[in-house]
């Protein structure tokens, strides 16, 4: 019992817990996940609808139009914690670590560590920010298909929707359809980006789980508490 006791001792001087995410980061980090995941599954449906709505005599039952309406509703939601994100990035003050993973990038040591340590050939490299390069690249990738959902998304919302920002955004968005090559392409690009998007939360949560396992810094908690353990400098 005493030997216990002195080694977690030992440890608690070893170990400190660190701030990763603060709460506005996990928060916008949820609302965007359930956001993704209703857009998928909504936009899905309005493609290919694959419910029967209950018949009935009156001409009210529009399953396509109330599933369509959720996928605008969420997709504004996803609209507003994108924009939220790439605030928080580059101006929080909280979110200067996100922004220090510039310099790993820039590091081919680094990349050679981190691929390795994927490999299970090598330890984890230091690192000067909070993503490792291949977290980096793949977050910079993933945010580039958001662009262009949210852009091609609000193209196909001015056809149906003809007032208010629907009208606002309209010339705008009909440019933009033009240089695309029309709304068949926009209809397109979509599908293809959100097929894009469901693979990286696939390698999201499969990574996520590899670093919780192998790194043994608390990486899944962290974004739930918003802590991660590391060892003491």
């Amino acid at each position: 019992m005493i030997s216990e006791a002195s080694n977690n001792i030992e440890l608690d001087h070893e170990i400190e817990q660190e701030l990763e995410f603060s709460s506005v980061y996990r928060w916008q980090h949820w609302i965007r996940a359930v956001s993704i995941v209703v857009l998928t599954i909504t936009g899905f449906y309005v493609a290919v609808p694959f419910l029967t709505p209950a018949v009935n005599a009156d001409p009210t039952n529009f399953m396509q139009a109330l599933i369509r309406s959720w996928h605008i509703i969420f997709g504004f939601v996803l609209i507003s914690v994108i924009i939220l994100k790439s605030y928080l990035f580059v101006f929080g003050r909280k979110h200067k670590m996100e922004r220090a993973a510039f310099k790993d990038i820039l590091n081919p040591k680094i990349w050679i560590q981190q691929v390795g340590y994927y490999m299970l050939i090598t330890k984890h490299p230091k690192l000067k920010g909070v993503y490792n390069p291949i977290q980096f690249m793949a977050y910079f990738g993933f945010y580039l298909m958001m662009i262009g959902l949210i852009i091609t998304g609000l193209i196909l919302y001015v056809h149906v929707y003809h007032n208010g920002l629907g009208a606002y955004l309209y010339d705008v968005m009909k440019s933009i359809e033009v240089m695309i090559g029309g709304l068949a392409n926009v209809r397109i690009i979509h599908h293809i980006l959100t097929w894009g998007v469901m693979l990286f939360v696939l390698g999201h949560v499969y990574m996520a789980i590899y670093n919780a396992v192998f790194g043994k810094e608390g990486g899944m908690d962290a974004i739930f508490s918003g802590m991660k353990w590391h060892k003491k400098h």
